[in-house]
């Protein structure tokens, strides 16, 4: 493998990231605040820690499974920033359980997020392109936290011990209200995303490949059963039938919806990097207002239209508490209206009608891929058992296919 010339060298015993913007390298300089507020939304579809007074071990399990900091891995992370003098520390238990996170606050009144990747999110060439299109998008002014480079070498990452750790400002912020003003200011960020992307080109190969015809689905279709088998093997049998069926309907609808898709001429279409990961859970607002976008460890190379569908799914859907039955087979029309206003509502971001007309069927593509991921690997989506959910994404699938058609004319009589 040939090392990027920005990764070349080691840094604490592994591959560099990217050095933090001349100038803005030191946390005490920046004034920085990294991180998130609470944000998890019950319209989200997405599944996706705290202080350890035992300096025995770095990555076991602590308080509600979540994996927690050393107390000595914490004082050597963190003496490699410029923090100053720290006033606290508390737990950030949000995202990952196996990425613990915690947040820091300076007698300054600075306030940072410090994080451990989880493993298998650690890989630093990944890290790096990540690392990469955030300083690009800061230097644009786009609405995120910045990285907050180490005190001696100002770089993007820090490794110790096999871990690779980022510490980031600490952005205040509150989760999407549900209001259809935030949907539309969700769409039109994701617009200035793209725009600002559109020519950008990193300095080595991206990830590729989407929800849109992904070659894994199929088999993790064929896994569902045996995993709820393997869970609750009563509760699998008394339900073998009603599996089959759901897994049966969403293998057929998935498949019908690529191919109509690829029928509008997807493939030909223009790609560019696109975040891939585009739902409320990974923005804060402060009212109705984006004032930063987090995570981009999903982001790689496709058409924009594959954001834009995935977008318009997660702030329309519509939920119901824990129970998956409860929830109603519609979208809420009004928020996919303007989410999508929201995006065109940017200069040259208007959506080509082709691109439109793609969407409902993105949309079935990807609430099926989002479901289907977790349940062929733990029986359940979140705390939810896995048959009630798969019952309810074919409720809304077959709503979906019913509506496609006047959803996609819905948009293009208002754009």
């Amino acid at each position: 493998m040939t090392v990027p010339a920005f990764l070349a060298g080691e840094s604490r015993g592994g591959v560099k990231g990217e050095r933090v913007a001349s100038g803005r390298g030191r946390a005490r300089e920046r004034r920085c605040m990294t991180g998130s507020a609470s944000h998890p939304s019950s319209q989200m579809l997405s599944h996706s820690s705290g202080v350890s007074g035992a300096a025995s071990s770095v990555s076991g399990p602590g308080g509600g499974g979540r994996d927690q900091f050393a107390a000595d891995e914490l004082a050597i992370v963190l003496s490699h920033y410029d923090l100053g003098a720290i006033e606290s520390i508390q737990p950030f238990p949000r995202g990952s359980r196996r990425a613990p996170k915690l947040v820091i606050r300076t007698h300054g009144g600075a306030a940072y997020l410090l994080k451990r990747r989880a493993r298998g999110k650690d890989e630093p060439f990944r890290v790096a392109f990540s690392h990469e299109l955030q300083l690009y998008l800061a230097s644009k002014q786009f609405p995120l936290p910045h990285l907050i480079g180490t005190r001696d070498e100002n770089n993007s990452m820090l490794q110790w011990n096999g871990h690779t750790y980022e510490l980031f400002e600490f952005i205040r912020g509150s989760s999407f209200d549900g209001s259809p003003e935030a949907a539309r200011d969700a769409g039109r960020v994701l617009a200035l995303f793209h725009k600002l992307l559109a020519d950008y080109r990193p300095r080595y190969d991206p990830p590729v490949g989407s929800y849109h015809a992904a070659r894994n689905i199929p088999a993790l279709m064929d896994a569902i059963p045996q995993t709820l088998s393997k869970l609750d093997p009563r509760n699998a049998r008394e339900q073998a039938d009603q599996i089959q069926q759901s897994v049966r309907f969403l293998q057929s609808s998935y498949n019908a919806a690529a191919a109509r898709v690829d029928e509008t001429g997807l493939t030909d279409w223009p790609t560019q990097i696109i975040h891939c990961d585009w739902h409320p859970g990974n923005m804060l607002f402060r009212g109705s207002k984006v004032v930063a976008v987090i995570d981009y460890d999903a982001a790689r190379v496709q058409q924009r239209v594959i954001d834009v569908a995935n977008g318009a799914l997660q702030f329309s859907i519509i939920g119901g508490g824990e129970d998956p039955a409860e929830w109603p087979d519609h979208l809420d029309e009004g928020h996919f209206r303007s989410f999508l206003a929201g995006y065109e509502s940017v200069p040259h971001c208007v959506l080509a009608r082709a691109e439109l007309r793609t969407i409902p069927w993105l949309m079935i593509e990807a609430l099926t891929a989002e479901s289907v991921i977790p349940i062929a690997a733990t029986g359940s989506f979140a705390r939810m058992e896995g048959v009630g959910f798969l019952m309810m994404v074919e409720r809304k699938i077959r709503w979906l296919q019913e509506h496609a058609e006047s959803l996609s004319r819905s948009v293009e009589a208002t754009g």
